[in-house]
């Protein structure tokens, strides 16, 4: 009984050793990135990585394409291909038929009412007193990936958009976001609006007071390397260019100070300044916000809008553009370089992609005896409307050609009590009778429609019922909506040079490598998700690319 007793009692220590020597329930957190850094190059072509590829310094873009992980083949799956519409399907996953941004600006189809994507006058400006500060998400029907990150986080992950353009900040940063910051060029400060707070943190006052854009102006815009070097481009005065001084002509040096002195401002937006401003502010907010230095995943959301506005004035084959370009990947490699000493190299994740691309000017392409010429959409209107008012006898009843799409008068074919259907077919057998259009093709019909499968599926993305025209015009390759000697470039075509984007991933959990088989602009947002554990975006139609991932 004795040795029974003692038995047990040296049985019962053994178990309470055994119990107290347990490993401890792991409780290390998920693992992510400090910080994600979405860079969006307002039109960048996906070309522009390569073209200029033996002229791209070691740290900037080529860092990207050595270290990171490349999709070679992306492409934006709707129409038309627009600024707003590349920000918001993005970050939303999602296309127009869904999150609702139907373009930089669209109608509203019941009222006919033109409506500005980010407009939002139930709030009031921060930091300016102009309209241009009275902008907000409201007209974004879905999540972002940025909401998602602060719902999955309870809002303790900061989420901050930057961008010259509103609407390169505001729709990327989502309707959750802590700030969304954009440039007013009244007051030559970056502001806000009360969607996100009352007044200004203090260190962006502080940024403004030192009037960098005014500083960065005084210097003439010259080329980064001898102008006889840019083999790429054209000469330096065409006629595909337009200039910001007639006079003067598209030539170098650009007088940026006497533009400066008779424009204002704003002229920073058109110099490749503008990149140094923007990633100035990103810059600033990573220090003063503390963003990626704490114990959650924070997002910023930078939009360089500069090369759009370039791109515009002097299209895709000008000296101009590749020096902006050759600019730019130096400030992304300074700014690589400030991530890294402060987060430390992999521990942030970097993605790089556009809105939409450009397409070569029509002239350019014709004295080079490849097809393409100018849709004159604003004529066309005209003609549509005298002949629909020689029938109807009303004026009036295209209210708009814009985003290559009729959009009709609703209320005033209500009110006249006409057959709206006929007009419809009137509007589709006039379109497309027009030199330069490839297809004129009413949303009812589209299932029907004798056009290529990847046509139809881009209408349908980019179509939203209350807010798209009810005719989708496809221009045949080449063409684009401008008068017959228009200089720079445009977009918003389903053609390659508009469609095809770059997308380049590089830090915490991104492979090295490429895929060349097909991924969309609607796949970026569900990669980022899956990367970080978190759920898509409520309208996302995406899906993740696992190639990218670790």
């Amino acid at each position: 009984m004795r040795l029974r007793l003692i038995f047990l009692l040296y049985f019962t220590l053994i178990i309470a050793a055994s119990a107290q020597k347990k490993p401890k329930k792991n409780t290390a957190t998920l693992p992510r990135p400090k910080l994600v850094v979405g860079l969006m190059v307002d039109q960048m072509r996906w070309d522009f990585l390569y073209r200029y590829y033996d002229r791209y310094g070691e740290n900037g873009f080529k860092r990207m394409l050595n270290e990171g992980f490349t999709c070679e083949n992306t492409s934006i799956d709707y129409l038309p291909t627009v600024t707003a519409i590349g920000h918001s399907t993005v970050y939303t996953g999602s296309v127009p038929a869904l999150h609702g941004i139907a373009g930089n600006d669209f109608i509203i189809q019941a009222t006919g009412k033109s409506m500005y994507c980010t407009e939002d006058n139930a709030v009031e400006p921060v930091g300016t007193t102009a309209a241009a500060g009275k902008m907000s998400p409201r007209n974004l029907l879905a999540s972002t990936v940025t909401d998602e990150l602060r719902l999955a986080t309870n809002f303790r992950s900061k989420v901050i958009g930057i961008a010259l353009k509103d609407r390169g900040s505001i729709l990327p940063a989502g309707h959750s976001a802590n700030a969304a910051y954009w440039f007013d060029d009244a007051s030559g400060n970056w502001v806000t609006s009360t969607w996100y707070m009352k007044e200004l943190p203090a260190w962006v006052q502080q940024f403004n007071a030192q009037k960098l854009p005014q500083k960065y102006l005084q210097q003439d815009w010259t080329t980064l390397y001898p102008i006889n070097t840019y083999v790429q481009s054209t000469a330096d005065n065409t006629r595909y260019e337009g200039a910001f001084v007639a006079s003067a002509g598209p030539v170098f040096p650009v007088k940026t100070e006497e533009l400066f002195k008779s424009k204002g401002v704003s002229v920073i937006r058109s110099m490749p300044a503008g990149n140094t401003l923007t990633l100035d502010l990103a810059k600033a907010a990573l220090q003063n916000e503390q963003l990626g230095q704490r114990d959650v995943t924070d997002f910023l959301a930078v939009s360089l809008s500069t090369p759009d506005y370039i791109g515009h004035r002097f299209g895709p084959n000008a000296i101009e553009v590749e020096d902006m370009y050759l600019r730019l990947d130096k400030e992304l490699g300074d700014f690589f370089a400030t991530l890294d000493k402060t987060l430390g190299k992999g521990n942030y994740t970097v993605f790089l992609t556009a809105d939409h691309g450009a397409s070569h000017n029509p002239n350019f392409l014709i004295d080079n005896k490849i097809p393409g010429g100018f849709w004159p959409a604003s004529a066309q209107l005209k003609e549509l409307n005298s002949m629909l008012e020689a029938k109807y006898k009303v004026g009036k009843l295209v209210l708009s050609l814009s985003n290559y799409q009729v959009n009709l008068n609703n209320p005033l074919i209500a009110s006249n009590k006409l057959d709206e259907s006929a007009i419809r077919k009137d509007c589709v057998q006039f379109m497309e009778k027009q030199e330069g259009v490839a297809y004129a093709i009413d949303v009812k019909e589209v299932q029907t429609a004798n056009i290529p499968d990847e046509l139809r599926t881009r209408m349908l993305r980019g179509n939203h019922p209350e807010r798209s025209g009810v005719i989708q015009l496809f221009m045949k390759p080449g063409w684009y909506s401008g008068s017959a000697n228009a200089t720079g470039t445009s977009h918003g075509t389903w053609s390659p040079v508009d469609t095809h984007i770059p997308l380049v991933w590089m830090g915490w959990g991104i492979n090295q490598g490429k895929l060349t088989r097909p991924t969309h602009m609607s796949d970026i947002a569900p990669t980022v998700a899956a990367l970080l554990r978190i759920q898509a975006p409520s309208g996302s139609i995406g899906q993740p690319i696992p190639e990218v991932i670790k």
